[in-house]
């Protein structure tokens, strides 16, 4: 079977930018098959691309600023991240560019995969906005249904 790494990163004093974390930190909470694994990854550095040898895939949760509606949902592979200049990286994407170029360095390339949603608010908070908790159980669910896709 496929070893997958879910990652959640963001800050959490950021308000919506922390919805990544909030979200491993409650995926961490239910029952998943032995091959899936996940790291609260907050604001993310290259320093962790060494965990990356160990997995197949990876999936990221985090913000995602493509200038849609505050709460549309993006899903990602590293292709639409390098192709896509018109596409604002966050930091975190390009420290996760990065990392996979470090990681191949290494003999060992993993599949990239991010979920994002983009955020309504990035204020000094560890709360994320009204809306964002409204949201919140939706992406919960396209987070679970993501990782079932990819274990497939």
């Amino acid at each position: 079977m496929k070893k997958l790494l879910v990652l959640g990163v963001g800050n959490i004093l950021l308000t919506d930018e922390g919805i990544g974390v909030h979200a491993v930190h409650e995926l961490m909470k239910e029952e998943w098959p032995g091959d899936v694994e996940f790291i609260d990854g907050g604001t993310f550095t290259q320093d962790i691309f060494y965990l990356f040898q160990d997995y197949e895939i990876i999936l990221v949760l985090d913000i995602v600023k493509g200038g849609k509606t505050p709460g549309t949902i993006y899903r990602l592979a590293e292709s639409d991240l390098r192709k896509d200049e018109s596409q604002t990286l966050s930091l975190h994407d390009i420290d996760l560019l990065d990392s996979l170029s470090m990681t191949e360095l290494m003999g060992h390339r993993p599949e990239l995969h991010v979920l994002g949603i983009e955020p309504e608010t990035l204020s000094w908070s560890m709360e994320m906005s009204p809306r964002f908790k409204q949201l919140f159980p939706d992406f919960l669910k396209i987070a679970r249904q993501e990782i079932k896709r990819l274990l497939a």
